[in-house]
């Protein structure tokens, strides 16, 4: 059974106060952040595929970490980042990463937002409302990840 979603701590979190990471040397610090924290029980969702029951690995959160940089950085093709968003900088325990290729109005205002592309999380992921669906390129590439 499905914890309400005014009770998930998942929930709480994801509706959170979040820090925008807006330039490219301050991901690049994040992702050091994290690489330091890789014991920590880093959970590793894709938006619309179903969250994960386990942690990740160091070897995964890094190959996420190499993957997602990459991506960010070919398909939002900016001098600036804008759409990584913490709940604290230094010491990040929910990250939001929006996927480039649908974007829609995750920088303004909206009734209904899109759903970040992917979360890291040292809380267990509940699964997410399917506000957007989640472009199925996106699914490939994920999948590709994390096989089987």
């Amino acid at each position: 059974m499905q914890t309400p979603p005014d009770t998930d701590p998942f929930v709480a979190a994801f509706r959170g106060s979040f820090a925008g990471i807006l330039r490219w040397p301050q991901l690049d610090a994040l992702w050091e952040t994290l690489r330091q924290q890789a014991d920590d029980g880093w959970y590793i969702y894709a938006v619309g595929e179903p969250p994960p029951g386990e942690p990740a690995s160091k070897a995964q959160l890094e190959n996420f970490i190499q993957e997602i940089d990459a991506l960010l950085r070919k398909e939002h093709d900016e001098d600036y980042c804008g759409i990584v968003y913490v709940d604290d900088p230094k010491s990040p325990s929910f990250i939001k990463i929006f996927d480039p290729d649908n974007l829609g109005v995750s920088c303004g205002f909206s009734e209904a937002p899109p759903l970040p592309g992917w979360i890291l999380s040292r809380i267990p992921p509940s699964d997410l409302p399917a506000a957007l669906p989640q472009p199925g390129k996106r699914r490939r590439w994920w999948r590709s990840l994390f096989p089987g």
